[in-house]
């Protein structure tokens, strides 16, 4: 399965991270309706917990109805990035702030089939990204600090996401951005407002009484405050 993102619509990524992982192919089909299985690797490095490898990944894509995006929170970007692309993941996002080359690490993952996702902490500037953003698929902006799920949606980051829509606006390309860290119905509109259109959603979703109508819900508010 693969992953098209494209600028002109609204995608819903639900995060496992907030799945019950004994029954993670129940979880998994609870989300069949988004666009994508947001996936948050982590490896008590870059930040403090851990979750899942590349055989864990691996095992997800083989069991997942949609596609799997990763964020990898991980350190040593560069040389573990690849190998989750080749675990099956449809779209593959490591941290500038993990990555020695960028520009040589995205081409990489796109030689192995993976759309690429760069992604930066709250207090991560997106300037210095202009002058590549085209060699990538997706920017994603966190929305709170990287690590933990359940975590406030942090306001201060929309000006971040405008002013990164813009530069790729003006310099014409199909980029998306992700907007990762409490996503749900009430902060939803305004990323989308900002120049949002894929959405990461953990406890809103998972915690919802039908997660099916909760990714419904959540598309269509996007959709209805999409930037143009």
């Amino acid at each position: 399965m693969s992953i098209s993102y494209s600028t002109d619509s609204s995608f819903i990524h639900p995060s496992i991270l907030n799945a019950d992982f004994m029954s993670i192919g129940a979880e998994l089909d609870k989300i069949s309706s988004a666009d994508s299985v947001h996936v948050d690797v982590m490896d008590n490095h870059f930040v403090p917990n851990l979750t899942f490898g590349p055989s864990m990944v691996e095992q997800i894509v083989e069991r997942s109805p949609i596609p799997i995006d990763a964020h990898l929170m991980i350190e040593d970007a560069d040389n573990q990035a690849p190998v989750f692309a080749e675990a099956g993941a449809s779209s593959v996002t490591f941290h500038l702030e993990a990555a020695r080359a960028p520009v040589k690490l995205a081409r990489d993952l796109r030689r192995k089939n993976a759309q690429v996702g760069v992604a930066l902490r709250p207090a991560t500037p997106v300037e210095p990204l202009i002058d590549i953003i085209g060699e990538f698929d997706m920017l994603l902006i966190m929305t709170v600090e990287p690590g933990f799920g359940g975590q406030s949606f942090l306001e201060t980051m929309l000006p971040k996401i405008r002013r990164a829509r813009r530069a790729i606006s003006e310099a014409n390309l199909e980029v998306s951005i992700q907007v990762d860290g409490g996503v749900s119905r009430e902060t939803i509109e305004r990323c989308a407002e900002a120049g949002a259109n894929v959405f990461v959603a953990g406890s809103a979703i998972y915690k919802a009484r039908d997660a099916a109508e909760e990714i419904s819900a959540l598309r269509e508010l996007a959709g209805a405050h999409a930037a143009h």
